[in-house]
């Protein structure tokens, strides 16, 4: 089976014009491998940290469930729900945009709020700890779904450097190698040819 090349006419100028650009391709596969390679360190950064909070959050959040369970059975779901209608906000919520090596993803900060005492008549103690536990179980998730987003989005990227590190590695580049040879083979033909017949000429000259 025959090789596959680039359609080109096989001169000199083609012939220059496809090193210079083979030159830039292998520029472009070292600069992508180097971006491949920051962003599997990121991954893996990520994964480490990812690993922690999910652990973190799912204990605060089974500490959290387990007091809003001992609330409602104190309370009760429509004192749960009264309680609820007076409470003030227990955390702030703030959402930017950040890159890292061309990758977008959002930065989630979370503060948590002192929480004031509800205080109302009919309400249990282990509501405020219900909510405090609530709170600090949102921080974590927060902080969580940044990672995870975060994560996911790094790990697309590197699939994506990982693809076109491979295509010009083993497509591109060697189809551009294998043309500039066949044209420098196919121009040191012709030259051969050309020197041949000169010297036929010569040698018809002389006789």
């Amino acid at each position: 089976m025959a090789q596959q090349l680039i359609k080109v006419p096989p001169t000199k100028n083609t012939l220059l014009r496809l090193k210079k650009q083979e030159k830039f391709l292998e520029e472009g596969h070292d600069l992508l491998e180097r971006k491949r390679e920051l962003l599997t360190r990121l991954v893996y950064e990520r994964i480490g940290e990812y690993r922690r909070l999910r652990d973190a959050s799912e204990k605060a959040l089974a500490e959290a469930y387990r007091c809003l369970s001992i609330t409602h059975l104190r309370m009760g779901s429509r004192g749960i729900h009264q309680a609820a209608l007076g409470s003030e906000l227990a955390l702030t919520v703030d959402i930017l945009p950040r890159r890292a090596l061309g990758v977008e993803y959002p930065a989630v900060t979370s503060e948590r709020i002192p929480l004031k005492p509800v205080g109302l008549l009919g309400t249990d103690a282990s509501f405020d700890t219900t909510r405090e536990n609530l709170a600090n179980a949102c921080v974590l998730l927060a902080r969580l779904a940044e990672v995870e987003t975060a994560l996911h989005r790094l790990m697309e990227e590197q699939r994506k450097a990982q693809k076109r590190v491979n295509a010009l590695k083993y497509n591109i580049i060697p189809l551009y190698r294998r043309t500039i040879h066949f044209i420098q083979s196919s121009l040191e033909e012709e030259e051969r040819n050309t020197l041949f017949q000169v010297k036929l000429l010569r040698q018809r000259a002389e006789a």
